[in-house]
């Protein structure tokens, strides 16, 4: 073998050193994670962003070349996702298909659920369905990735081949993987919303922001994603940057909550706060109310609180012990019911959460109930629920 030939086999016609195309392999797999996050995720999905049509049209193509996956199906098993959140409809929930299958094979279940074509038209609608999607991108969505193998190839040589390896587990593992699994089983939680989402970590620069995914179920059309201030959220980042370059207008974000002093009763401006932070209603609740009631109980016991009631079954107080297996829910009702005043604060946020998640469109009505539970948890005598009230009765949205 000459060695002209050799050398182009090992390194194509750009002949990088290793620096060059560790920054190139970084380059590429970012535009993946943004061309998903931005464009089929925030964008398509959710309709949080819209961005200019060549820069849509450049993450579409983008996708296309590096992942095969096609805009339509991508965005209907991802509604599908929130919509059938944690049931035996979801096409990727831990809960019912297990955190192995969902963690090493969540490409083969987004590939059956692909087959789902009553559920693809149904939740894709809205996605492009323009003569290149539909003669090329739909038509041929292998042809990206064997086509990019051809390129890396050429220009890189062998390196090239390793990176192209390695973009086509990124969006696998990465996404179906550790968003859509480890997203619904470990990490922390900012709101109590009705599902198990949690936020994998504060930050994550390699996955755009996709690693908050409780702050994202708790507000889905919103194009930001960070919600404490600690939070770092990659794309939202790049969607400020296109902004500026007027190539991104941005449609929705989560609506910021204000806290109203010395609010005799709920008024208009309360519900329409709650309807919109009805999760962080729910998770003041627990911090604020439940949480303190739970130590005052282990001091009267002369306990801790981890061995007054360990950590799973606290977190079932949340939502009733939903999320438990029927053993531990019996387990956590039994001993909610030899605790008076526990059991009191959990039907009191039960009811509260029945007036938030009431399909009724009469506001009027709505307006009434909670007008008459934040009465009755004033006069309960119990001070954490008073205080509580007190301050639900000033949620507002911030102009």
């Amino acid at each position: 073998m000459s060695e002209p030939l050799l050398q182009f086999l090992i390194g194509g016609l750009f002949g990088l050193g290793v620096w060059d195309l560790l920054l190139l392999l970084l380059v590429f797999t970012q535009l993946t994670i943004f061309s998903v996050t931005l464009y089929l995720h925030r964008s398509q999905a959710h309709r949080g962003v819209d961005f200019h049509p060549l820069l849509s049209h450049f993450f579409r193509f983008w996708t296309w070349l590096t992942t095969s996956m096609i805009t339509r199906e991508w965005v209907a098993i991802h509604r599908k996702h929130h919509a059938k959140v944690e049931t035996e409809d979801d096409p990727h929930s831990p809960r019912t298909k297990g955190i192995g299958n969902v963690f090493w094979r969540g490409v083969e279940l987004y590939r059956e659920a692909r087959w789902q074509r009553a559920d693809i038209e149904q939740y894709g609608k809205g996605a492009p369905d323009d003569w290149i999607e539909r003669h090329l991108y739909t038509r041929y969505a292998t042809l990206g990735p064997t086509l990019l193998l051809f390129v890396h190839a050429t220009l890189f040589g062998l390196p090239g081949i390793a990176i192209w390896a390695i973009q086509m587990a990124w969006i696998p593992f990465w996404a179906a993987g550790v968003v859509n699994g480890l997203g619904h089983w470990w990490g922390y939680r900012n709101f109590e919303s009705a599902d198990t989402s949690t936020n994998l970590t504060p930050w994550a620069l390699w996955i755009g922001g996709e690693e908050l995914h409780n702050n994202h179920h708790a507000f889905p059309s919103s194009a930001r994603f960070s919600m404490r201030r600690w939070e770092l959220d990659i794309g939202w980042m790049a969607i400020k940057v296109l902004e500026k370059l007027r190539l991104a207008t941005v449609l929705r974000v989560a609506p910021s909550l204000d806290i109203r002093p010395n609010i005799a009763v709920p008024d208009a401006d309360t519900l329409k706060a709650l309807l919109s932070h009805r999760f962080q209603a729910m998770t003041d609740y627990q911090r604020n109310v439940l949480k303190p009631a739970l130590r005052d109980e282990a001091t009267q016991a002369g306990a801790k609180l981890r061995a007054l009631l360990p950590r799973k079954l606290r977190r079932g107080l949340v939502d009733d012990g939903r999320w438990l297996k029927p053993d531990a829910r019996e387990q956590l009702r039994q001993w909610v019911s030899q605790r008076p005043r526990i059991g009191t604060l959990v039907e009191y946020r039960a009811r509260l959460a029945a007036v938030l998640e009431a399909r009724s469109h009469d506001a009027s009505e709505r307006l009434k109930a909670l007008q008459a539970w934040c009465a009755e948890a004033e006069a309960s005598g119990n001070r954490a629920l008073q205080e509580y009230s007190q301050r639900l009765k000033g949620y507002a949205l911030a102009p």
